[in-house]
């Protein structure tokens, strides 16, 4: 699905230059649920934005789905991420003014889907991640859990072919977080692609593919077992 070569990102000031990442090179298929950790600074969040395409790369080759997206300007960017990619961000990002449905809802609004399949569309990821029985409730009515499975049903609602998670469990308890895990290996097993930051051993033990950065480098990669 993806493919960086020599992908490096590097910001500069007057007077600093840092660089987040330096000279990556990471491959990831199709149907993959791929960890990425490391200790804070060390690039996990600034390679996620990339894959995203939220950031730019100062060098290096990034093919997507068979696009090099490299130095594409940022209208191109927005039309392969509106077709392709759906976020789970550790803060939620949930309006409070609107109800769980028209949260899901609004992530469809900006493409081209008639009101009767937004619904139909909304109403069956609702479903599918269990917050259904909350649609008229609004986010501060719901437990951090609930929030994110509203933030996860926001992600899929638009069919996206990646799904980017970062560190989606970060603002939940142990049993709430691992809740989002399991419903993160379920999507996986029903074939959606994943990429998730995390600073937990435990809930990236769920990936198939576990990424480990330092100092803005791949040091190591493991799978799990079958």
């Amino acid at each position: 699905m993806l493919r960086m070569r020599e992908l490096t990102r590097v910001y500069r000031t007057d007077t600093v230059e840092t660089v987040a990442l330096d000279a990556i090179d990471l491959d990831i298929a199709e149907g993959e649920f791929v960890a990425i950790m490391g200790p804070s600074g060390c690039g996990k969040s600034t390679l996620l934005n990339l894959i995203g395409m939220l950031d730019s790369p100062t060098n290096g080759s990034y093919v997507f789905d068979g696009t090099e997206v490299a130095g594409l300007d940022e209208s191109a960017l927005a039309q392969i991420r509106k077709a392709g990619i759906g976020f789970i961000f550790q803060s939620f990002n949930l309006i409070d003014e609107l109800t769980v449905r028209e949260n899901v809802e609004l992530a469809l609004l900006y493409h081209d889907v008639s009101a009767a399949e937004r619904k139909r569309r909304t109403d069956e990821v609702m479903d599918r991640v269990g917050i259904a029985h909350r649609a008229r409730h609004r986010p501060t009515q719901l437990s951090g859990g609930q929030q994110q499975r509203v933030a996860v049903a926001r992600a899929l609602v638009a069919n996206p072919r990646l799904i980017l998670a970062d560190e989606p469990t970060g603002n939940l308890d142990t049993s709430h977080g691992d809740e989002v895990m399991r419903m993160l290996q379920q999507l996986n097993a029903d074939g959606s692609t994943i990429v998730m930051v995390t600073h937990s051993p435990a809930h990236a033990d769920y990936a198939t593919r576990v990424v480990n950065m330092l100092d803005g480098r791949i040091l190591q990669e493991r799978r799990r077992a079958a």
